[in-house]
């Protein structure tokens, strides 16, 4: 029997959504994580554990685990410093894993990897090293690093971003590191400083299904996409309501079709433009988009969606599913074209993500 998971992270705790294939009824479980504030979960795909990133005011960062779909959990941080006489690290912000590999971005910006199931961590220092990093800027969140991109076709590939510093990739397995942000603006730079080599405000990468290096960004100033793993960027935000958003969710299948989820700018309250929901899709690329409203509200939708609040699964049709900044969880059977509200009254959703298993 299929199952469906959403891992809902929130500023009190995860949340476990589960439904059947079908996708109709949902069962909703927690809060887990004894409530500390859950930045991003995932679930590994090959072995089915839950790993949820937070951080704790008064105990400091964290990666909680649980191998049985949130029955029973345990956390730890050992490892997650920068050393004697750094500065701490305040909070564990997005999690990723590759392989027998989990990776951990933190605050401030740093990436981190364990190899023992989050038992412990080691700092991969090379980004740190990088000799832009004594002059990367915090974003409104903090400095993080909020997106990891593993590549699933070569171990040693991996992308990150990191507010406000930008795109970084690396091709052996984190040594060594280059900022990927050609192409991609910083409007709130001098005119002449407008494409620096890195200082962009990234908001959050995706990488398209399939092997042809394609990734998509939605930046604080507009939406890009790249055909060569980041090395040049291509804006795409033409025919959007906006150029500001935070999240992107790649279809499972299709490199060409991408889900968004534009407000209505960084300065003009950063809620749905006029204040109606609407998810919006391109099926070329960015060429071209079309915004879903069935289902949605489309009167007083005075929410935001955070960065990671944004998630599709691997069904035929794909399911859709992000939340909102006011505790709201919202769904789509069918990539999009129709939606219903699982839930009205969570904490702040911090991020959503999907596992399907095969359950006898």
């Amino acid at each position: 029997m299929t199952h469906v998971l959403l891992l809902v992270g929130t500023k009190k705790g995860l949340f476990i959504v589960e439904s059947d294939a079908s996708r109709r009824d949902w069962e909703i479980r927690g809060p887990f994580c004894e409530t500390w504030p859950i930045q991003h979960a995932i679930a590994d795909p090959a072995t089915g554990a839950v790993y949820a990133a937070g951080g704790n005011a008064w105990f400091g960062p964290a990666i909680w685990k649980s191998t049985d779909r949130g029955e029973t959990w345990t956390h730890s941080s050992a490892g997650l410093n920068y050393g004697e006489g750094a500065e701490p690290v305040a909070n564990a912000w997005s999690v990723a894993s590759r392989g027998n590999v989990i990776y951990a971005g933190v605050e401030p910006a740093g990436l981190f990897k364990s190899t023992d199931g989050g038992e412990t961590w080691s700092h991969i220092a090379g980004l740190r090293a990088h000799p832009t990093c004594e002059h990367w800027q915090p974003g409104g969140a903090g400095l993080i690093l909020h997106s990891i991109v593993a590549d699933p076709h070569d171990e040693k590939t991996i992308w990150v971003g990191i507010s406000s510093a930008g795109v970084f990739h690396t091709n052996d397995g984190g040594e060594t590191w280059e900022p990927r942000n050609r192409g991609t603006r910083a409007d709130f730079n001098p005119e002449d400083q407008r494409y620096p080599e890195f200082g962009q405000c990234v908001h959050n990468i995706v990488l398209a299904p399939g092997n042809s290096g394609r990734l998509y960004q939605q930046n604080h100033c507009g939406m890009y996409r790249s055909d060569d793993g980041g090395r040049d960027w291509t804006s795409i935000e033409a025919g959007l309501p906006s150029s500001f958003g935070f999240p992107a969710a790649a279809h499972p299948r299709d490199a060409d079709t991408l889900y968004l989820l534009p407000l209505n700018g960084d300065i003009q309250g950063r809620f749905m433009p006029e204040a109606k929901a609407a998810v919006w899709r391109t099926r070329d690329g960015g060429r071209s988009w079309t915004a879903l409203r069935k289902g949605l509200p489309q009167k007083d939708a005075y929410f935001g969606v955070l960065r990671q609040a944004l998630a599709t699964d691997r069904l035929e049709p794909a399911g859709v599913y992000f939340g909102t900044g006011s505790g709201a969880l919202f769904a789509s059977a069918d990539e999009g074209e129709s939606w219903s509200c699982l839930a009205q009254y969570l904490p702040a959703i911090s991020s959503v993500e999907t596992l399907v298993v095969e359950a006898r």
